[in-house]
């Protein structure tokens, strides 16, 4: 049974008789108990999934109303909410959390009959871009497993690349989804902010952080979005998209759109293979009928800051809640006074949490708040105005994904800062409520290359038709599994 075939191409086998959802779910079981030992993908799996799926292939027999899914396996990050199944945040601090409740993309899901073949590994409260700072852990990439997938969402991107799944849910707020997809060679995909509901997604960045779906085709993007999207009576920041259709029309092709090419995401810092797979895209979409011309947004150079001190303020809030009096571990607060208890409590957080947190309790203090929460709100705030009159000027826009190939498990570990500037291109779309995709592009020494494509907000639609037009001039080797 082929395990390689798209989320469209499932629903019609199935639908056609060719293949059962048992039998493929069966065969997923086995791809993952195969290959996940050595990259590391899931944290908890389904192991009730075949029973699951057993039930839908019942439902089709004796002709009951079945869910668009149709019994799909997809993967889900472990920072979305299923009711009575662990959520961990890939953190010592909730690992034996169980939730209470579905969030509301997986609601969505279980209405249209997707089966949830397993909860993915990811960067310690969604903090990182390599997935190495999981407790438990680190992703590895099915290109090269000396590689990091990316992250935060690594798992997620390696379980789509690796056949573990036919889609899965990640989280992005500064480019989670679209990082490891493109270190994956998978299409990742950031909505308008607002698009999907975040009810249920533990929180890290809220004023920035999107759930995306993680898929093997631009098409397989569009299925998900027609379930998941849409606005939400629990997430008040959701957005009524009208029931939008996002896979009709989506063969429209690019002709007479102008495409910006933002030189500030192509600069000296971006490795000569990526800059080389860009400057070849640009001439695909020319080749297309698209209009491609230069732009400069002078905002791109200050949002690696503005975005992690944003963040970093919003993370130190939203993590104030792990005191472990209302969630966390069983330990004893004999012999501690409060604030003692707490500080020991929160040993469990990992290196990088920690980190985060603490610069989230200093940046908006008193006597600091001017000097850096508000300098970074006024950034945002440029670059959006910025974003804004490009779309004036542009249809879409186009730089590479992220400026450099993936790089070895450990050698940036220790270099934050170095890592934080991997985030250049793709921080640009979480400050702004941009949607952003990124498409694989390119192999350079066995290792993936994504392009990335921005549009306006709100204009989702035309995003994924410029995907699609571009995804169909490429053809790539398969992973070397």
């Amino acid at each position: 049974m082929n395990l390689k075939i798209s989320a469209l191409e499932f629903v019609q086998q199935v639908q056609d008789g060719n293949i059962s959802a048992e039998d493929f779910v069966a065969k997923t079981m086995e791809q993952i108990h195969s290959v996940d030992e050595k990259l590391h993908a899931f944290l908890s799996v389904n192991e009730n999934a075949i029973n699951q799926a057993r039930l839908i292939d019942k439902k089709i027999k004796s002709g009951d109303k079945v869910g668009a899914c149709f019994g799909m396996p997809i993967s889900i990050k472990d920072n979305m909410c299923i009711k009575n199944e662990k959520t961990t945040c890939a953190s010592k601090m909730l690992e034996n959390f169980i939730s209470p409740y579905d969030a509301t993309v997986i609601t969505k899901l279980k209405q249209q009959d997707a089966i949830f073949i397993g909860k993915t590994n990811m960067d310690e409260f969604a903090m990182g871009l390599s997935t190495e700072f999981s407790a438990f852990g680190p992703s590895r990439n099915p290109w090269n497993p000396e590689y990091v997938p990316g992250g935060s969402s690594g798992g997620s991107a390696v379980s789509v690349s690796a056949f573990e799944c036919v889609a899965s849910l990640g989280s992005d707020t500064g480019g989670s989804v679209r990082n490891p997809a493109s270190f994956c060679s998978v299409v990742g995909y950031k909505p308008t902010y607002g698009l999907i509901s975040r009810y249920g997604l533990i929180s890290y960045a809220n004023s920035i952080e999107q759930i995306g779906p993680i898929t093997r085709t631009v098409k397989d993007v569009a299925f998900m979005l027609n379930i998941i999207a849409g606005i939400d009576p629990n997430d008040n920041t959701t957005i009524d998209n009208k029931n939008e259709d996002y896979l009709s029309g989506i063969d429209s092709g690019i002709e007479g759109k102008k495409i910006g090419i933002i030189t500030d995401m192509m600069t000296d810092g971006v490795d000569p293979s990526v800059l080389s797979a860009t400057k070849d895209a640009i001439s695909k979409l020319e080749g297309l009928g698209a209009i491609c011309e230069e732009i400069s947004i002078e905002m791109v150079k200050y949002s690696v800051a503005a975005y992690y001190t944003i963040t970093a303020t919003e993370a130190g809030s939203n993590l104030a809640r792990y005191d472990n009096l209302r969630y966390g571990y069983d330990f004893s607060v004999e012999g501690y006074e409060f604030n003692s208890y707490i500080s020991k409590a929160r040993e469990k957080f990992g290196p990088e949490v920690t980190r985060r947190m603490i610069i989230g309790g200093f940046v908006p203090s008193a006597g600091h708040a001017g000097k850096y929460f508000l300098k970074a709100l006024k950034v945002k705030s440029k670059l959006t105005k910025e974003l804004d009159e490009a779309f004036k000027k542009f249809d879409l826009l186009v730089a590479p994904t992220v400026p450099i190939l993936p790089f070895k498990i450990g050698e940036k570990i220790n270099d934050p800062v170095s890592l934080f500037l991997v985030d250049i291109n793709t921080v640009t779309a979480n400050l702004t409520g941009k949607p952003a995709i990124s498409i694989p592009y390119s192999i350079s020494n066995g290792l993936p290359i994504g392009i990335q494509l921005f549009a306006d907000s709100n204009q989702d639609k035309l995003l994924l038709q410029a995907a699609y037009a571009l995804e169909q001039t490429v053809k790539l080797p398969e992973v070397p599994l």
